[in-house]
């Protein structure tokens, strides 16, 4: 099996690993969840994501808060908005 056929998302690497960053950033976050980026930035415009940290334009996303985040289906989707 050749190098290039290992390839992982990227970020997840930083997400998997013991010992991964406390904060991520929103492609980590978005590989973490398995969700588009896009998807991942309206979500978090919507408030439905916890755990978001601004300082100043940069985003991070407190990785303990997604890991213990369980979205359910008793709402809507990430990224559409509530009723």
């Amino acid at each position: 099996m050749s190098h290039s056929t290992c390839r992982k998302a990227p970020g997840l690497a930083a997400v998997a690993l013991p010992g991964a960053p406390d904060f991520l950033t929103v492609e980590e976050a978005a590989a973490l969840l398995r969700v588009n980026r896009k998807t991942l930035y309206e979500s978090i415009r919507l408030g439905q994501v916890p755990g978001i940290v601004r300082l100043g334009r940069v985003l991070r996303i407190r990785r303990s808060a997604l890991v213990n985040w369980m979205p359910g289906n008793s709402g809507p989707a990430l990224g559409e908005k509530k009723p």
